[in-house]
């Protein structure tokens, strides 16, 4: 077993790198669609993705994002937003491995269909409980509820792409009951049923190596970071260290 210390930055790519080896994101890549909804995380994953296929070049994951937390004090919207969305290229839809660039969630979702895959990025992660939950700003529920309709309506998958940094101990249909009471204030919260893939999942699905989070925090760029406990065989741990250390200096998120 050895540790490795990770940002949330190169969690992110570490995610990213992952799913592009998700064997369901493969099959809808080859044939169906695949919507990778705008989001910080998901912007990493659109990236590796459309790299995969040989379409990044006009991608920029700098303003791939609706709502977005900021450092208290930003300049933000009640729902969260950046008050100038100049440069938001719409969500990434993939459809028989063609970019259709432009085209958001709400363009393609009374047409995805079963073996299609979304996704989507969540603000809260109860990892014992197996519970994801997604920060709602929209009065009409934004892309979750979009999503949603399709998921439940049609088994379209939903993969939840998310850094172990947004861990939360407490239960999140009770803490989404509290949040979404009438005379509450600020964002609504949405549990939501996926497949939750974390720094954890990553590393497995890219070495065959099992990880745990064992300690986490840092200073001077290490804030939020975690350290992973892997274990697996020698070539596994090898591959493990090589990975991790392409990505070690991942540079924060910038718009």
């Amino acid at each position: 077993m050895e540790q490795f210390l990770i940002t949330p930055a190169a969690g992110k790519r570490l995610i990213a790198k992952a799913l592009v080896k998700h064997p369901a994101v493969n099959e809808s890549l080859a044939s169906g669609t695949i919507v990778i909804i705008a989001g910080t995380t998901n912007g990493y994953v659109a990236e590796e993705i459309l790299s995969s296929i040989g379409q990044a070049e006009n991608f920029s994951r700098k303003r791939f994002f609706r709502g977005i937390v900021l450092p208290p004090g930003s300049s933000v919207t009640s729902s969260g937003r950046i008050k100038d969305e100049t440069g938001f290229p719409g969500d990434v839809v993939i459809k028989d491995g063609i970019w259709k660039q432009g085209e958001t969630i709400f363009d393609v979702v009374d047409d995805l269909k079963e073996g299609d895959v979304i996704l989507k990025g969540v603000n809260a992660l109860n990892l014992p409980k197996g519970q994801a939950g997604i920060y709602i700003g929209d009065p009409h529920g934004g892309t979750a509820a979009a999503s949603i309709q399709a998921v439940v309506g049609r088994r379209v998958r939903l993969i939840l792409p998310a850094g172990l940094e947004k861990r939360v101990y407490a239960d999140l249909n009770e803490l989404a009951r509290k949040v979404n009471a009438p005379g509450s204030h600020g964002s609504r919260l949405l549990p939501v049923a996926g497949e939750i893939v974390t720094e954890i999942e990553a590393i497995s699905l890219l070495t065959g190596a099992s990880a745990e989070q064992v300690a986490g925090g840092g200073v001077s760029g290490a804030e939020g970071a975690i350290w992973l406990a892997v274990d697996g065989n020698d070539e596994q741990i090898e591959s493990t260290k090589k990975l991790l250390n392409s990505i070690i200096r991942e540079p924060n998120f910038e718009f």
